[in-house]
């Protein structure tokens, strides 16, 4: 049968609409292939890195493994050289230096490794009702009803009165004992029912059950705490007031899984933000086998969840001190060098979910397996605490995903005046970079288990690889 020819009419509407495509439809089976393949080396990452920490661990082998060398004050660097910054074990910065003069501006890609999660107070083991609890302290934007009845792992650094470091991982092996916030039967939740979903679930009500055993021959009061920081000092050799000087956290036990039928999705713990983590770091990895014509930079900061405070996060100076660093040694003008850069904060936006279709404007809401998405702006309401890229900018990278067959889509966090969400972008776009949020779109953001597309993740990975090479 002869092909029917498409009418004027339906030629116009190709040329003038613009339609989001679905990066899986009519796929070629060698991209499929490189879609999978390149999933599986990121759902290790996403097991591997559940903290800041172990992101930074994760991204230091991942560096040297590709001679990645440790940045030092005072050193000149040179077109080809590589390097990256830890910043303390919580954040780090990677630069390939670039051929061309420095002063005629920086690629900079920008992710956060921080998630949201449950961490333990300062004093925080106690025994009550036959049994032995930790109390915490939740960690950015939960909603704290799904964080009950899950299995849960215990991560993190205690650090001793002599700066001895003991590292901690309990609930990841087959054979590992898990721990568990408890809830309220129904049966007697009639009160917990008349609460708002916001407060059924309160957050000193989040303690980790964590024993019951008392300790040998033992009968009264803290027995069981006895027990359970016995346990812990033969184990690690801490005691009780080592908590003090600890960074402990709780988090979903369960490792990344494929989900659906034909695979195409991923369900795992820390897609906010690691989904975009993991691409700009293999994206800087890979412009790295070659000497760029920019220099390029990555970031993996901390603390995006809470405000990207403290030494560790966006709004540190510790990134500012090594690029003046770069300049200096390089004999550049650190604010030429700026001021001529251009960034991708590589942060997630939300997918468009049917079942919460209300809280959407679907013309301008992000879809699952159409691409990564690109964000002119974050904030609420009337913009409020946003960058709102430029036209100019924005037009410079349509035109660089598209020049590379980069499957890409535009997207909003939800209706005007619904809610609202911010990321690094407007921090770095305060130091007069050119700034727009790129990354992937995620269903059930901040829950413990998110959920994002294998072909959005390959995406990213095509996007960012296309930013380092312009």
């Amino acid at each position: 049968m002869a092909k029917k020819e498409k009418s004027a009419s339906e030629l116009l509407k190709e040329q003038l609409f613009y339609e989001r495509k679905n990066a899986l439809c009519d796929i070629k089976a060698a991209e499929v292939k490189k879609i999978n393949s390149y999933a599986e080396g990121y759902k290790n990452f996403l097991n591997t890195a559940k903290t800041e920490r172990e992101a930074v661990n994760y991204a230091v082998k991942y560096a040297e493994e590709n001679d990645f060398r440790a940045f030092e004050y005072g050193k000149k660097y040179s077109a080809g050289d590589k390097i990256y910054f830890n910043n303390r074990g919580k954040a780090i910065y990677l630069a390939v230096i670039g051929s061309e003069n420095i002063e005629n501006g920086i690629n900079i890609a920008a992710a956060h490794i921080d998630s949201p999660r449950i961490d333990l107070k300062q004093c925080p083991v106690y025994e009550e009702g036959g049994m032995a609890f930790f109390k915490t302290h939740y960690y950015g934007g939960i909603k704290k009803y799904q964080w009950v009845t899950l299995p849960l792992a215990l991560h993190g650094t205690v650090v001793l009165k002599d700066g001895k470091k003991i590292d901690i991982c309990v609930g990841e092996k087959a054979d590992d004992p898990v721990f568990c916030i408890t809830d309220l039967l129904p049966h007697l939740a009639a009160d917990q029912y008349a609460k708002t979903l916001g407060k059924a679930i309160t957050g000193e009500g989040l303690n980790v059950l964590i024993g019951s055993t008392p300790f040998e021959g033992e009968k009264g009061k803290d027995s069981i705490k006895l027990n359970v920081l016995s346990i812990l000092n033969k184990t690690y050799g801490i005691i009780e007031e080592d908590f003090i000087s600890a960074e402990l956290t709780l988090v979903p036990a369960e490792k990344a899984r494929d989900l659906g039928f034909d695979r195409s999705m991923i369900c795992g713990y820390g897609h906010d933000d690691r989904v975009c983590a993991y691409p700009i770091l293999t994206a800087a990895v890979e412009a790295g086998k070659k000497t760029p014509k920019n220099t390029l930079v990555t970031i993996l900061a901390d603390k995006e969840e809470t405000g990207s405070n403290g030494n560790t996060g966006m709004h540190s100076e510790a990134f500012d001190n090594m690029l003046i660093e770069l300049c200096t040694n390089m004999g550049a003008n650190y604010r030429k060098a700026v001021s001529n850069s251009r960034c991708l904060s590589a942060d997630v936006n939300a997918c468009f979910d049917p079942n919460y279709a209300e809280v959407y404007e679907s013309k301008n809401s992000a879809f699952i397996n159409c691409g990564v998405c690109v964000t002119k702006f974050t904030g609420s309401r009337g913009k409020s605490s946003t960058n709102d890229a430029s036209a100019e900018y924005m037009a410079e990278i349509r035109s660089i995903f598209d020049n590379a067959g980069v499957t890409w889509q535009t997207g909003e966090l939800g209706k005007v005046d619904q809610g609202g969400g911010g990321t690094v972008a407007l921090i770095i776009a305060e130091k007069n970079i050119e700034t727009v949020d790129v990354g992937v779109a995620v269903l059930s953001m901040h829950a413990p288990y998110e959920i994002i597309s294998k072909a959005d993740l390959y995406s990213a990975y095509k996007a960012f690889t296309a930013f380092f090479a312009r």
